[in-house]
């Protein structure tokens, strides 16, 4: 029974240090998810403003830009997968991962060639594991992404949009990541990036119509100017979103941990005291029997 004791006393210290770690892994994510939702849902209003002057140029310049029309020359689309660097974030990155499953077994079924782009160590080892290829991944800060990576990844698929059939071209982009609605609520998303969908080029009942513009130099100049700049902020939008999801995710995950771990304590410090228990019965059993037995010699 003593070994018993050791075990569980064993148990209890290693679980007590799993808590401080689980806890401290709980108050860095309370501590970072309010700049990073605030982030996240700050980047609308600049967002949108490029919508609009996308939209104003597709509506008045009457203009056959791929990125708008679309390709018919190549069946190869791009997929970039959202996730997350580290683990301790419950089901974030699995989420996810299981989503851009079924957008690839989708376009698949569609007669299209998927192409993948992953960031995050999560995503790009869950489809190397599996055998599936990589074209780029993009690892490091998911959890507070920079302006620079998303330029990045935003320059890569745009030189791969815009590249000839022959050298690897796309003709879509499509992006699956967690947007961030609440504390609680993370909802992973499949957004269609490239083509564009313009639905602004007519305004809506009662609101007033839109200007006429005049583009100078010209409408082709205006477009290849703004849609990089639409493209980068879109994923930096989505980047930021995702790390919001993300610390959400592992706050809520540790606080799970922590309240478990609390049991286990709970459960372990019950068995120690039963072990110890049986223990001091069981001595004292001894030593009563062996003072029956001194009587009974005498």
């Amino acid at each position: 029974m003593a070994g018993s004791q050791r075990v569980y006393k064993q148990k209890i210290k290693a679980t007590q240090t799993l808590k401080k770690v689980f806890r401290a892994m709980e108050l860095i994510a309370a501590s970072r998810i309010g700049k990073a939702r605030d982030a996240a849902l700050g980047q609308d209003a600049y967002t949108q403003a490029l919508i609009r002057a996308v939209s104003a140029v597709s509506a008045h310049a009457n203009l056959d830009h791929p990125m708008i029309t679309g390709r018919t020359d190549t069946k190869r689309v791009a997929v970039l997968a959202v996730t997350s660097d580290r683990g301790m974030a419950g089901a974030y990155s699995a989420t996810v991962l299981r989503e851009t499953e079924r957008l690839i077994e989708r376009l698949e079924e569609e007669g299209k060639e998927p192409v993948l782009y992953v960031s995050g160590r999560r995503g790009e080892g869950y489809f190397r594991f599996r055998g599936r290829e990589v074209v780029r991944s993009w690892t490091g800060g998911s959890d507070s992404p920079r302006p620079e990576t998303a330029r990045e990844i935003g320059d890569a698929l745009l030189e791969a949009f815009l590249a000839p059939a022959d050298a690897g071209g796309v003709a879509e982009l499509h992006v699956v990541f967690t947007r961030f609605e609440s504390m609680v609520t993370q909802v992973p998303q499949v957004r269609r990036m490239l083509p564009l969908e313009i639905v602004e080029g007519v305004a809506p009942a009662g609101a007033e119509p839109l200007p006429l513009y005049e583009f100078e130099p010209s409408a082709d100049e205006v477009l290849d100017t703004l849609l990089p700049m639409y493209v980068r902020r879109r994923i930096y939008g989505e980047l930021l979103m995702a790390a919001a999801s993300e610390l959400a995710s592992r706050q809520r995950a540790m606080h799970t941990a922590t309240d478990n771990a609390e049991d286990l304590i709970r459960d372990y410090t019950r068995l120690a005291n039963t072990a110890r228990q049986a223990d001091i019965t069981s001595e004292i059993t001894e030593i009563v029997s062996g003072a029956d037995a001194l009587s009974s010699s005498r």
